[in-house]
């Protein structure tokens, strides 16, 4: 039986947090909401796990290469983190920071079936 894929979303406008939450529920995702980069480190910093997380650009408080770069630091090397913005030139920012794959904004409902997927199929394998 596959378990559920966690998921972190931290995305602080409304709409593209609604629309991406729903995305990932269809893939019958565990969907978790911060509204900023500070909000996603705490939960790490909680202790909570995710399998995957999706995470904007520029956000009030703490931005998203900023958070992704506390998250690498605690030393969660095994979490899957998308970085999305409609900014391309921050790619290299993010890469920089310790993202695995950046998609521009708007993010395609089959890329992210695709990722879902593979993180499914090596969290699959991991508990073999």
């Amino acid at each position: 039986m596959a378990s559920v894929v966690k998921a972190l979303l931290v995305e602080d406008a409304r709409v593209d947090a609604l629309v991406l939450s729903a995305m990932l529920r269809r893939f019958h995702c565990e969907v978790t909401i911060a509204k900023n980069g500070k909000e996603a480190v705490d939960m790490f910093l909680e202790g909570k796990k995710f399998d995957i997380v999706l995470c904007d650009n520029d956000m009030p408080i703490m931005t998203g290469p900023e958070a992704v770069e506390k998250i690498r630091a605690m030393g969660e090397t095994d979490v899957k983190i998308i970085e999305l913005s409609s900014d391309k030139n921050v790619q290299e920012v993010f890469m920089t920071a310790g993202v695995d794959v950046f998609f521009p904004k708007p993010l395609k409902i089959d890329v992210l079936g695709a990722m879902i997927q593979e993180v499914s199929n090596n969290k699959r394998n991991s508990m073999v």
